[in-house]
């Protein structure tokens, strides 16, 4: 007598109905393809990722009985959220939402930042409060322009400019053009990380740590050839994505930015 196999499952007139299971996060299933077995960590685009006991992660398309669930095949779902309270809902950054927002008319200050990844980050979990408070945020390409564009802009009361500068470390290039401002109306913080990519937790994107770049290489092509990241643009993809509020940005980051909100709000400026 013929055996039945893991597809016969799913064909023929004894097909029977799959049972769907929500996919809390630690339920440990098996993709029976790859017979990769682990917990669910995490979802994104679409796709769910399982954790095995060794820490590596894998990702998989959440596909109608796509899994294995103590032997018997079952399909994941996402769990459904739960609709926040208006009183105590909360933007990315932690702060209490603005319901029904409009934004307020842009401010004359301003806050650069070093290129369009850092923009794209910070209005991933600031973008709330930047529209209530009427902040625009500007890619300034590089610091070693600082001098030349705060000349340009034209600073004053009520026209602050806040700078959001990577690896300002002491001793870096970025320390020493940083120094050399002397302009009561800016306020520079930065954080210590070569790249703002790495100041998203490794954890957010799933990896123990992120990886050294031997010297010479280009940060962020180095980090995604080491990881099998594919370009650059694929990488920040992965990392932009992973990131869902301030809890996934490591701290040094986090108080520079807010540092910088507060600067350039402050009615006194």
């Amino acid at each position: 007598m013929r055996s039945h196999s893991y597809d016969d499952i799913l064909a023929g007139p004894r097909r029977r109905k799959i049972p769907e299971v929500v996919a809390e996060r630690g339920l440990v299933v098996e993709e029976p393809g790859s017979g990769f077995c682990g917990a669910v960590v995490r979802f994104e685009h679409g796709n769910v990722v399982l954790e095995d006991r060794r820490g590596r992660h894998r990702v998989f398309p959440l596909e109608p009985a796509g899994f294995l669930l103590e032997g018997k095949p079952v399909t994941l779902v996402r769990p459904k959220a739960a609709p926040p309270s208006p009183a105590s809902a909360r933007s990315a950054s932690g702060s209490v939402k603005v319901a029904g927002l409009r934004a307020r008319t842009a401010r004359d200050s301003r806050i650069w930042v070093e290129g369009k990844h850092d923009a794209e980050l910070v209005e991933r979990v600031w973008g709330h409060d930047l529209r209530v408070e009427g902040v625009v945020v500007e890619p300034l390409d590089g610091v070693d322009v600082l001098a030349e564009r705060i000349d340009e802009f034209g600073t004053g009361p009520g026209r602050r400019l806040g700078v959001l500068v990577d690896h300002l470390v002491p001793g870096s290039k970025e320390s020493r053009l940083v120094e050399a401002i002397r302009d009561e109306h800016v306020l520079i913080t930065g954080h210590p990380y070569v790249d703002v990519w790495q100041a998203v937790k490794p954890a957010a994107v799933g990896i123990r740590e992120w990886p050294s770049v031997p010297r010479g290489t280009p940060w962020k092509e180095g980090i995604c050839a080491a990881l099998g990241w594919g370009e650059t643009y694929e990488g920040w993809q992965r990392v932009l994505s992973a990131v869902s509020s301030f809890r996934d940005l490591e701290t040094p980051l986090i108080g520079a930015v807010e540092r910088l909100i507060d600067f350039v709000t402050d009615p006194e400026g």
